[in-house]
């Protein structure tokens, strides 16, 4: 494991055009980080820079103190897991596993050791001479973990690894990434678009767009507490509600006023505030809406609700009642939820 630090990283491909802009980060020893962000922010390129296969245009990279922004890939000990798994077809399990350790030329015996640890490590020891070919999409990219694992590295790298897969086998193998990990004590720099990986899985999480970080911290304070729009919206759904500020720090809508217990904000200010749907609860008192639209998901049903004739309000309700669209109901929620923006 290693403690990585990131200082004023900058990569242009086009002139003039960043995809990574000055960027600064610092990834503590023996936690899963995740890099959020939507295609194109520079998540990718910057995991690729930490592996040395992509040079930086300014700023440095350090692992445990010593820098290693000038090193050749192979000297770095970072192991990369890419989104294709990145395979030999030609080569079975077990040599596959072994490539870089025998382009490393290590001894044959060593070789074998270590291959054996990592292929029990992902549960795969009876596959050691299945070929490629045999084994099914969760099988191959444990295949790719495996190869990653057995170099001993001090910090792993993940590309999206399990966009391949399908919905059952992402969430299994979201567990065994973590288990590894944590068996291991490795660090690790998880990169994805998908939010359920990166708030399930991480230790701490930054959104990125456009090659800044929006926003850094653990699943938990960026989900509840997000400080801009771009990261409300991409770490799950919100309601979003303009307003004014009053006197003792209240904000007024069209259809009621709600006190903020966090941030301050001047009076006459005009601010966006944000909740998050399974925040809003149906109730016996509180402001009258209209069921506009309803969408089942077994154990949830969003509920789509208009207040006023003018707002229109996601409601996220687990273990749903019976209920259609038209009818007039109540809604409520409490305001330590509020998430406030100013503009």
């Amino acid at each position: 494991m290693a403690e990585v630090k990131i200082k004023g990283i900058c990569k242009s491909f086009v002139p003039g055009t960043f995809v990574l802009d000055n960027l600064d980060l610092d990834i503590h020893s023996g936690e899963i980080f995740f890099l959020l962000g939507p295609s194109g922010c520079g998540k990718s390129t910057l995991l690729r820079i930490l592996a040395g296969l992509v040079k930086s245009d300014a700023g440095t990279i350090s692992f445990d103190g010593t820098d290693i922004s000038n090193l050749p890939p192979e000297k770095r000990r970072a192991a990369m897991v890419f989104q294709n798994y990145a395979l030999w077809p030609h080569m079975d399990v077990f040599d596959n596993v072994a490539f870089g350790l025998r382009t490393a030329k290590m001894a044959e015996k060593q070789v074998k050791v270590a291959v054996d640890e990592a292929l029990a490590q992902v549960r795969l020891s009876d596959y050691a001479h299945r070929k490629i070919q045999q084994l099914s999409g969760g099988q191959q990219q444990r295949v790719a973990l495996a190869r990653a694992l057995a170099v001993n590295p001090t910090l792993l790298l993940l590309d999206e690894p399990l966009s391949n897969l399908d919905a059952r086998l992402r969430d299994t193998m979201r567990n065994e990434i973590r288990r590894i990990c944590r068996e291991r004590n490795l660090t690790a720099l998880y990169v994805t678009h998908d939010r359920q990986e990166a708030l399930s899985m991480g230790d701490r999480l930054a959104v990125m767009n456009r090659g800044v970080i929006c926003q850094l911290g653990t699943p938990e304070e960026v989900y509840n507490h997000p400080t801009n729009r771009f990261s409300a919206e991409f770490l799950g759904d919100v309601n979003f509600i303009d307003g004014v500020v009053e006197e003792n720090n209240t904000i007024k809508t069209s259809f009621g006023s709600f006190k903020f217990t966090g941030s301050k904000f001047d009076v006459n200010t005009k601010i966006t505030a944000g909740i998050r749907p399974e925040r809003i609860s149906f109730s016996n008192d509180g402001f009258e809406a209209v069921i506009t639209d309803r969408v089942f998901l077994g154990e949830s049903c969003d509920w789509y609700c208009k207040v006023n004739d003018e707002v229109n309000l996601l409601v996220r309700e687990s273990a749903p009642q019976s209920r259609k669209v038209g009818d007039l109901v109540k809604l409520s929620f409490n305001s330590d939820y509020l998430i406030a923006l100013a503009e």
